[in-house]
């Protein structure tokens, strides 16, 4: 993909493979029905991200586009998102390569986002991307973070045991920003959607987004509003 603008949005997400994503919602839905729902968290995020024209949409794989979803799902965007596949042994390094690539690349701005937040506004996205901190947070109600920024430079920050997948993994981030005497945005909280409780919440934000008139449901809200759960 061709530099066009100083700021970068990368999307890190799982091939969309039955059996292999959003696994902690087995017990609650049938494989068929979990792959549908993460093939439309990932519709939507990538949609947010291409909105975004002021920055170049990246799509970070893991751990390949067997699939062939995500060069499909490029194709089919005006503001087309380059592809490329996560490198490194934990969540950590495989963050941290990302930023490097991209600053190498020359962007001054990068920002990631995960793909377990649908409903996450764009108007998130677009304060990180235009943050002049060392690094800006998106804390998730869960004890990690929805988004992680950077600006003008790698810090990293995801190196010494950080226990990924589990509720230190914001406070541990930020103590090591704290140590590194890095400057800090924290940005409003959100929430990730990983286990029934998280989705049954989702339905019903979605469905109030929806009777408000005051957002996109986009195409997870719409497979949402045929489901009884």
């Amino acid at each position: 993909m061709t530099k066009r603008q100083t700021r970068a949005i990368i999307l890190f997400a799982r091939d969309p493979v039955a059996g292999r994503v959003k696994t902690r919602l087995a017990p609650f839905l049938n494989q068929d029905l979990i792959l549908e729902l993460y093939t439309r968290f990932l519709n939507d995020s990538i949609d947010k991200i291409c909105q975004i024209k002021t920055a170049d949409p990246f799509i970070g794989v893991h751990p390949s586009d067997s699939s062939g979803y995500f060069s499909r799902a490029s194709a089919n965007q005006e503001h087309s998102p380059a592809v490329f596949l996560q490198e490194g042994e934990d969540l950590g390094e495989k963050m941290f390569n990302a930023f490097k690539s991209r600053f190498d690349e020359g962007y001054e701005h990068v920002v990631i986002i995960g793909s377990d937040s649908p409903s996450l506004p764009v108007a998130y996205i677009e304060t990180a991307l235009n943050s002049e901190k060392d690094l800006v947070i998106g804390p998730s109600t869960d004890g990690g973070y929805y988004l992680i920024g950077m600006y003008q430079n790698p810090v990293n920050v995801f190196a010494d045991g950080i226990e990924w997948g589990s509720e230190k993994v914001l406070r541990q981030t930020l103590d090591r920003i704290e140590n590194h005497e890095s400057s800090l945005e924290l940005l409003p909280p959100w929430y990730d959607v990983d286990r029934a409780e998280d989705l049954k919440f989702l339905k019903t934000h979605l469905e109030l987004i929806a009777h408000t008139g005051n957002g996109d449901v986009g195409t997870t809200g719409e497979l949402l509003k045929g489901l009884d759960i």
